[in-house]
């Protein structure tokens, strides 16, 4: 029995493990700190596709399970405490069931990145972690600004940039993935502005700042995209 080609698919399920605690967590606690589920499953969604890598055990079942674990942890769970966000704000009581349209969304997008071939050296649509990342933290960034509390947790706010970042998932935008073919700084100057952007965030606000490394990766991804049509142009 080969153990090694197993220990990818066991990080795997590792992460689906942590979508679904998450999502028990969340239906009984409430939507805050929910986002320490995403983040474990994050971590161990890194390393089993670096474990396959490095074991050289990648496979077709490996693939399709860790797209059927990222739909749970990185689409159901963040649906969830975005519902119950929402929920909170007292609006409409259909108002909530908008959240769930992130989990529709993100199955597509993942079922799409599957057998989109285009997707190697740039994500097209915004990838699920980075959308799970956002709203998982939301409360969190509300907890540290009073100022800006009244807004992220305003039900109808809440609801508008559930459907903007719904459709981002799936939306034809290439975006920034963070793969060097090599480091010179011309060649990566957007990715090397969201790396700093993304470190000053998370060092001056904690994980707080992760909504606003969020915004900065989809931002830096447009203004890259329009600087290389331009040189293209000329």
């Amino acid at each position: 029995m080969n153990i090694k080609k197993h220990i990818p698919n066991t990080l795997t399920c590792l992460n689906l493990l942590s979508g679904m605690l998450g999502i028990l967590y969340v239906v009984h606690n409430g939507p805050y700190y929910g986002f320490y589920f995403i983040l474990a499953a994050a971590v161990l969604d890194f390393f089993d596709g670096f474990a396959a890598r490095w074991l050289k055990v990648q496979s077709d079942i490996g693939k399709q399970l860790d797209s059927l674990a990222d739909l749970v942890t990185f689409g159901v769970l963040p649906a969830f405490i975005a519902f119950f966000l929402i929920q909170s704000g007292q609006a409409h009581p259909f108002l909530p069931y908008i959240a769930f349209f992130i989990g529709i969304q993100s199955a597509i997008r993942l079922a799409k990145f599957n057998i989109d071939e285009r997707q190697a050296d740039r994500f097209i649509g915004l990838p699920t972690p980075a959308n799970a990342l956002f709203f998982s933290t939301l409360p969190i960034l509300a907890e540290n600004s009073t100022f800006l509390s009244s807004y992220l947790l305003n039900p109808w706010w809440l609801s508008t940039i559930t459907l903007i970042f719904s459709l981002l998932l799936t939306a034809e935008i290439p975006l920034l993935a963070l793969k060097f073919k090599d480091f010179s700084w011309k060649k990566n100057l957007f990715r090397y502005l969201l790396l700093l952007i993304s470190a000053v965030s998370l060092i001056f606000w904690a994980w707080a700042g992760i909504p606003i490394a969020v915004l900065s990766y989809i931002l830096l991804s447009l203004i890259s995209n329009r600087f290389e049509k331009n040189v293209g142009e000329t």
